[in-house]
């Protein structure tokens, strides 16, 4: 899309703005005045649509036997009884002309935020919420920790072993028969005079070594060898071939991330409580994640009745959660479960990232897939210290709490059992991480949605020649 005031950022997004502006307003317009009351109905049954979805899914998730047959059978029936609807009525073009205002309009809102970013103080393209890296002397003495077993054997698969020792390591293969300290490894490999620190395995095994990194201040190479590798991903790091890691070995540069700690236990990505911990204390969840999660789910949320959780953020509470995610700098979108697909746009934030879900039945569940973050049950903020109390009653019920003191705890997928209350902070810069001046999975932070400042940028006078 061309814009006026081409090479000029400012009058760029103005003028990006104000288009979006445009098109949201016709959307709204057309919702409720197009083809009579055509646009109003349209509105309405996408709302019913999604708020039946939301519905099923949880009556799916949280009962057994024909409810969640039923549950099943509504989650998929509901959007597509809209669609045919439209298609009768028909509304489908009208339906269709606002989906696509709708789009414009955040597309153009977006980029005039982008635009607006990019300006520093001095009108300069400068791009703060991106992580830069400085320049380092190579390693002289780096030693990385492999486990072989992870990411279904990715340390063989790619050679890691062979292609860091031609780079000069000292790799430490983990014997996967035999319970192993990592974190005693790595401070054996300090006292040896290492003068890095690396790990190719999963996050939990990346957490113990950064910890140790950290605390002698040196730098720490992630290899993507694990299953999943969120640290990676929001690194930039190529997940597809961990091998492109070693390259910091020797064309890298440094970061500076922030590092969590729960209970005195270093995290590189998620502290999780409630539902999602206890599905991964199951052992069968390792190999069918899941599977496990859909068996299990209805015995863990009791239609709602389940055990729930008490927290605070940095003062706040949090009563009778059923669900609450602790990360290490917030992700992009609020996303529970972890999914592979969310981002955090910077590791060096200096807050924690807390999403913390209650969920009461049907009707709540309807309303947060409809209101979103501004649903009672849904809560996302950020926050320096979070801290969970114990258990608290289920609704209706008389006082309860953890019989032995302790909760179950998922640190970086990890299963955990910790004693109460379990506090999360945040240590700001702490890690010094050594990546790939070339790194594929670089994204540019996107910037939050907000109309409140579209509306004042597309309002500002334009400077006077």
């Amino acid at each position: 899309m061309t814009v006026n005031g081409s090479g000029d950022p400012m009058g760029e997004a103005r003028t990006l703005a104000r288009w979006a502006l445009g098109a949201a307003a016709a959307t709204v317009l057309l919702l409720l005045t197009g083809l009579g009351a055509g646009g109003l109905l349209v509105l309405v049954s996408a709302l019913l649509g999604l708020a039946c979805s939301a519905v099923g899914i949880w009556w799916f998730l949280a009962h057994r036997g024909p409810l969640r047959v039923f549950g099943a059978l509504l989650a998929v029936a509901a959007p597509l009884l809209v669609l045919v609807l439209y298609v009768v009525w028909g509304l489908w073009l009208t339906a269709l002309t606002a989906v696509g205002l709708w789009s414009v309009a955040l597309l153009c809102a977006r980029a005039a935020l982008r635009r607006l970013r990019d300006l520093d103080g001095n009108g300069r393209g400068a791009r703060a919420g991106l992580v830069r890296g400085e320049r380092r002397p190579r390693p002289q003495r780096p030693v990385l920790i492999m486990n072989p077993k992870s990411g279904g054997g990715k340390v063989a698969r790619f050679r890691l072993v062979e292609r860091a020792e031609k780079l000069g390591a000292r790799v430490v293969v983990i014997d996967p028969s035999v319970e192993t300290d990592v974190a005693a490894l790595a401070r054996q490999a300090v006292a040896d005079g290492a003068d890095l620190l690396g790990v190719a395995g999963g996050d939990g095994t990346q957490a113990l070594v950064a910890a140790v990194a950290a605390e002698h201040d040196l730098p720490f190479l992630v290899i993507s060898a694990g299953t999943r590798n969120h640290f990676a991903l929001d690194l930039g790091l190529d997940r597809a071939d961990p091998a492109t890691c070693l390259d910091a070995l020797v064309d890298g540069e440094e970061l500076r991330v922030d590092l969590g700690s729960v209970s005195g236990r270093a995290f590189v990505n998620t502290v999780s409580f409630g539902v999602y911990a206890d599905v991964v204390q199951r052992p069968e969840y390792r190999d069918a994640k899941a599977g496990t999660a859909v068996d299990v789910l209805p015995d863990l949320l009791q239609g709602g009745e389940g055990d729930r959780l008490d927290a605070t953020a940095d003062g706040l509470r949090l009563p009778a959660q059923q669900a609450l995610l602790v990360s290490n700098n917030s992700y992009a979108a609020p996303d529970p479960f972890g999914a592979a697909a969310a981002r955090r746009p910077r590791l060096d934030g200096g807050e924690l990232g807390v999403i913390a879900i209650r969920v009461d039945g049907a009707a709540q569940a309807a309303e947060m897939a409809v209101r979103g973050t501004q649903s009672a049950g849904l809560n996302v903020l950020t926050a320096a210290r979070v801290e969970v109390t114990g258990k608290a009653p289920a609704p209706g019920a008389g006082p309860a709490g953890s019989s032995d003191g302790t909760i179950a705890v998922a640190v970086d997928g990890e299963a955990l059992t910790l004693p109460t209350p379990v506090v999360c902070t945040l240590r700001p810069r702490a890690l010094r991480v050594l990546v790939p001046r070339h790194r594929p999975g670089v994204i540019e932070p996107r910037p939050p949605m907000d109309w409140r400042r579209i509306t004042e940028i597309a309002f500002q006078p334009s400077p006077r020649s």
